[in-house]
């Protein structure tokens, strides 16, 4: 028999367990659309909370996989969101935006080597979009300076 203050006894676990293993209502769809509302509502921690639960459930879905690394990259998770904008550009290697991201986050971990030659790649493709060239020169200043 458990002890008082077990959260665990016959099996049922805490909220927070119980919160981080079953998904949230609704279908995929329902959250996806709930990710982006939440990180464009600047709750970037509770998005990637949605929306690895629809990676998860559809892992070869790219709007789905950007989503979830545009909010990993936002909630300060560099190392999964390098890995998921990797997943993408791996997949299409023509994706500026995952090139980008790639550059992005890879520059936040500092390994500003791979953070230039993504950031290049996706201003090469895109040089319409000042951002890109703007990050890039930042990057490459960076690495000149260490």
């Amino acid at each position: 028999m458990a002890q008082d203050g077990d959260d665990t006894a016959g099996g049922e676990g805490t909220v927070e367990q119980d919160r981080a293993v079953r998904p949230p209502s609704g279908d995929v769809y329902d959250w996806y659309q709930r990710g982006l509302k939440l990180l464009a509502g600047g709750d970037p921690a509770a998005a990637v909370h949605v929306l690895e639960h629809a990676v998860t459930a559809e892992p070869t879905s790219r709007h789905l996989r950007e989503a979830l690394a545009r909010a990993q990259y936002d909630a300060r998770r560099y190392p999964e969101a390098r890995e998921n904008f990797a997943q993408l550009v791996d997949s299409d290697p023509a994706d500026d935006y995952a090139q980008f991201g790639w550059g992005l986050s890879a520059r936040k971990l500092g390994d500003l080597r791979e953070a230039v030659e993504h950031l290049a790649l996706a201003a090469a493709m895109r040089p319409d979009l000042d951002h890109y060239g703007r990050e890039l020169r930042g990057a490459r200043a960076e690495r000149a300076r260490q």
